[in-house]
């Protein structure tokens, strides 16, 4: 099991020193990768009374290509995965275009973590259509997986036409592992049928909604004609308010649902400096296996 951590990025602050300072500090501690969040705008009134009632103005997002572009300058192994971008809000070329660069340029340390969004204000602000958004991420993965394989592309979908046109230069995966992040049962199952990994709900414990979660990504798999044991699996640790027997005991847990990646995250803890996320994120280090 690889372990990486969640960037912070409503709580980092705007400090380049800073970020480059905790992409830096937690690859020395043997982390394996960071994984970043995505919104492009928020509205200053929250869209929902629950969790997603966080995702507004008062709190600070970087965008996610660039962000990762700057970590991935001030880091050699560190893996970089988006989780999640959120695909259908985007161009798809230019989205496989990113991509692509960033994999160069990290020597293919790049997850593409995609999901279909739930704040119908940024498809607005985007131009794109909300309704549609399942449906075209599937179209977007067919289509991304052949422009970072291929030379030359025509396709003719719903949302997307090219016509004997590619990127240059080509990522160093072909192609880069796509991940769909998801939590409602047919985001799942499309996880199952097309992608390469599930982002596990940061919110979903180690408990019968998460095994309840897994059975059907694997059970979709299946029927997909897929192998559910060549799929990643990432899941989430929370380091606010827990001693290091109750991380140990956490992890245990989840290793018995068998994910290939654990995320362990500091954000909503009530840290109010880089150096408490830092130092929350050595006691998990430490207090978790070395694998």
């Amino acid at each position: 099991m690889r372990i990486g951590v969640a960037f912070p990025t409503t709580e980092i602050g705007n400090r380049p020193a800073d970020i480059r300072t905790f992409a830096r500090e937690v690859e020395a501690m043997g982390y394996d990768f960071v994984t970043c969040i995505d919104h492009v705008v928020q509205s200053p009134v929250p869209a929902t009374p629950d969790w997603r009632s966080y995702y507004t103005l008062d709190n600070a997002f970087h965008e996610i290509m660039v962000l990762l572009g700057f970590i991935a300058g001030a880091t050699e192994r560190l893996g970089l995965a988006t989780a999640i971008l959120i695909g259908p809000q985007r161009q798809t070329a230019l989205m496989a275009k990113q991509y692509a660069e960033l994999d160069v340029l990290t020597g293919g340390r790049v997850r593409a973590g995609l999901g279909i969004g739930w704040n119908k204000v940024e498809f607005d602000a985007l131009g794109q259509d909300f309704r549609v958004r399942a449906r075209r991420l599937e179209e977007q993965i067919a289509l991304l997986r052949r422009f970072w394989t291929e030379p030359r592309v025509s396709f003719e979908g719903q949302w997307d036409r090219v016509d004997d046109v590619g990127i240059n230069p080509l990522p160093v995966q072909r192609p880069i592992p796509i991940w769909i992040g998801a939590f409602e049962p047919p985001a799942v199952r499309r996880a199952g049928r097309l992608a390469d990994g599930l982002f596990l709900n940061p919110r979903i414990k180690p408990e019968q909604q998460a095994r309840d979660t897994v059975a059907l990504f694997h059970e979709a798999a299946r029927e997909a004609g897929r192998d559910p044991s060549t799929l990643g699996l990432d899941v989430t640790i929370f380091t606010e308010g827990r001693t290091a027997d109750a991380l140990r005991e956490e992890y245990e847990g989840w290793r018995a649902l068998g994910p290939t990646h654990l995320t362990v995250r500091t954000m909503s803890a009530g840290y109010t400096s880089v150096g408490a996320h830092l130092e929350a994120l050595a006691r998990a280090r430490d207090a978790l296996p070395v694998v």
